[in-house]
């Protein structure tokens, strides 16, 4: 029996261990451990990555939200839409800064935020609308940006699951919207040993009100002009993180490539017709490759009666970076299981949606609120995917799907 992890980072880290040990060294010899020049370096790598003028480094991607929320000016008495179908943070940060989420429905082809939904939410208490390019696609920006400007809201990017996906003109995720917050927790596509996050923007004002909520409010030094956090990213996560940034964009290839494949492989196997991810990034292809499937225009939201597998799809004009590559399949419980007695790593993002979490029971949401959501926790199923991902390991996981199915699953 084949033995495929979810995600491999030993694989990652052994292509690049004498690099980042000599990184890691240097900062040792240095002494100098929090927020130095591998930390001004890294900001000034990635502002210029995303296609902004500031980027600031903080302690993890919840605290860049967090942060990003306060330097907006949210607070007590104030919503904040997002989509109901994400990573607990997003909500979570709007909440620590004393504000009320107000969930909105997803996209059934991309999973991210339902612009339609999020306008009939907006109100006279909403302040900010935070998009969450889900899984490594982007969020439609364009509807996101026109109906900030109609209510007067701050767009915040949750940008942990997405850094280098772009939209069709060209800019990349993370520098459209007034923020951007990066995560660099380890399974990310740009992941630290350890937690890290980045906050970006255009706008300078806003920018030092992030640098100086991350260091206790205080400017200069011991004096401390707001109730700030203690939110600062570290000298050897910088380090770290600026060896595999420039790798950053080759690793992406990798994942495009193995996105294309799996829809190669699931195409002969009968699964997953009418769906497939875009083409691969310049240069993924190996020499001789076939030329991966075009990208859909549409795509049905559930599993079609005939087809128990429906594949990610890629938006035209869009670059999905697959950070996960989501399936949504018929017996989804029953398939995982099968599956890890198989020895193939996979896991649910997300089981539960938002709105219906027991931390937010006051806010008063029910099941069927949010059908859209509801119904993608019921149905996705997240399979391996890293830029280390051989065809072998792709073709036993395919063989492992198709033969439930094929079984009676």
């Amino acid at each position: 029996m084949m033995r495929v992890p979810l995600l491999d980072l030993t694989a990652q880290l052994q292509a690049i261990e004498a690099e980042v040990g000599a990184a890691v060294a240097d900062v040792l010899r240095g002494g100098h451990f929090i927020m130095g020049a591998n930390v001004s370096a890294l900001e000034a790598e990635l502002a210029a990555y995303t296609g902004v003028a500031h980027a600031i480094g903080v302690a993890n991607g919840s605290d860049a939200l967090h942060l990003a929320l306060l330097a907006a000016g949210v607070g007590p008495g104030d919503e904040v839409i997002c989509p109901a179908f994400t990573f607990f943070a997003t909500a979570g940060a709007v909440a620590r800064a004393g504000a009320t989420p107000v969930f909105a429905d997803i996209d059934p082809v991309t999973y991210t935020l339902s612009v339609e939904d999020a306008a009939r939410r907006a109100g006279p208490r909403t302040r900010v609308i935070i998009p969450v390019h889900l899984y490594g696609h982007p969020a439609d920006m364009d509807g996101v940006m026109r109906l900030a400007g109609e209510h007067g809201l701050t767009v915040i990017e949750d940008t942990a699951q997405a850094i280098g996906a772009t939209v069709p003109d060209g800019r990349r995720v993370a520098g459209i919207g007034h923020f951007g917050t990066y995560s660099f927790f380890p399974s990310k596509n740009l992941g630290a040993l350890g937690d890290g996050g980045m906050v970006v923007c255009a706008d300078a004002g806003l920018a030092e009100k992030v640098r100086l909520l991350r260091v206790h409010g205080a400017s200069p030094k011991y004096y401390h002009r707001v109730l700030g956090y203690n939110s600062r990213l570290d000298e050897l996560q910088a380090a770290i993180l600026r060896v595999k940034l420039q790798r950053l964009e080759a690793w992406t290839a990798g994942r495009r490539a193995a996105a294309a494949r799996y829809a190669k492989l699931f195409a002969e196997a009968g699964l997953g017709a009418g769906a497939a991810p875009g083409a691969e990034a310049p240069g993924a292809e190996a020499p001789g490759a076939e030329a991966p499937p075009a990208p859909p225009t549409a795509q049905p939201p559930p599993p079609a009666p005939g087809d128990p597998v429906v594949l990610p799809a890629e938006r035209p004009g869009f670059t999905h970076v697959y950070h996960q590559y989501t399936i949504r399949v018929h017996r989804r419980d029953a398939l995982q299981a099968h599956l890890e007695h198989c020895g193939v790593g996979t896991a649910v993002y997300y089981p539960l949606p938002l709105h219906l979490q027991p931390v937010f029971q006051e806010l008063g949401y029910r099941p069927g609120d949010l059908p859209i959501t509801e119904a993608a926790c019921a149905e996705v199923l997240s399979l391996p995917i890293f830029p280390e991902l051989t065809e072998a390991q792709q073709e036993y996981v395919v063989a492992q799907v198709a033969g439930f199915y094929a079984g009676g699953g």
